[in-house]
């Protein structure tokens, strides 16, 4: 019954993203892609909408004893994913009026130096608080809390510096999920599926071009990735993990993500699979 949680709420998804295109677009609320298309922006902001809508059916099951949808870690997991979720909206409506907004790592500590505190530094901060938090109802030794703490904010932040080209965040979760689905089962599937229905959906119109995931889509992306691995990776499985993400983060801060994935036809390829050809 599990797996009627992301069905509901990917059906909400799609029952509401039309009307909030429609809204974005009437109101300003655009920004151009990297083609200069001017798209809806921030469209992942439906995510969470679109999964309090859905627990409208799923509260209404399990109350009238027909069904319990949602696996117990599903708090914990939405605790995560609301937090950062909003941090990354914060980021978006006020990070991306500043025309000199630090950026990356390194931009927001030069910007703490001088006194300054950017939406993007409060993020990082946040986002940390939220994973030490959301971990802590999971009852683990110290060492592995920290580990999976680790794993959970870096995974996150991945996904923000993915977030340049149509896709490429829903094609990243896919490839993750599939793969740890693959490997240890659906039991992680079902504790995030509440979210990874809207997450779809959501993906789905950002890989067509038809509007922008912002901050808070790539942030909400990047929580269920890393709650996917920490739900599913044994400790040495974690640790190899947080191995990859930071290579990939201090990679991200000095390199281009997008210039190495042109250079490497594999990758080109999947980069733009799915995408409209102009």
């Amino acid at each position: 019954m599990h797996a009627l949680a992301p069905l509901i709420a990917a059906a909400a998804a799609l029952a509401l993203a039309p009307g909030l295109l429609t809204e974005m677009q009437a109101r300003g609320h655009v920004r151009a892609n990297y083609r200069g298309r001017a798209l809806p922006f921030p469209f992942g902001a439906l995510i969470v909408p679109s999964a309090l809508v859905a627990l409208i059916a799923i509260a209404t099951l399990r109350q009238l004893g027909a069904a319990r949808l949602l696996h117990p870690e599903t708090l914990s997991v939405a605790v995560y994913v609301l937090g950062v979720s909003f941090l990354g909206l914060l980021d978006d409506v006020l990070g991306g009026t500043l025309a000199e907004a630090p950026r990356g790592l390194r931009g927001h500590a030069r910007a703490l130096r001088r006194g300054q505190i950017s939406t993007g530094a409060l993020k990082a901060a946040g986002t940390t608080g939220l994973a030490l938090y959301a971990l802590s109802n999971f009852s683990l030794a110290t060492g592995r809390w920290l580990l999976a703490g680790a794993v959970l904010v870096l995974a996150t932040h991945a996904f923000n510096l993915l977030d340049l080209r149509p896709g490429r965040t829903i094609k990243a979760l896919a490839l993750i999920g599939a793969g740890l689905t693959i490997a240890a089962g659906a039991r992680a599937l079902y504790s995030l599926g509440l979210f990874l229905g809207p997450a779809l959906v959501v993906g789905i119109y950002d890989l067509r071009e038809r509007a922008l995931l912002g901050d808070c889509g790539a942030s909400a992306l990047g929580a269920l990735a890393g709650l996917w691995l920490v739900l599913t990776l044994s400790a040495a499985g974690q640790a190899v993990a947080l191995a990859m993400l930071l290579a990939f983060a201090l990679f991200g801060e000095l390199r281009s993500i997008s210039e190495l994935i042109e250079r490497l036809p594999l990758l080109r390829h999947l980069d733009c699979l799915g995408r409209p050809s102009r």
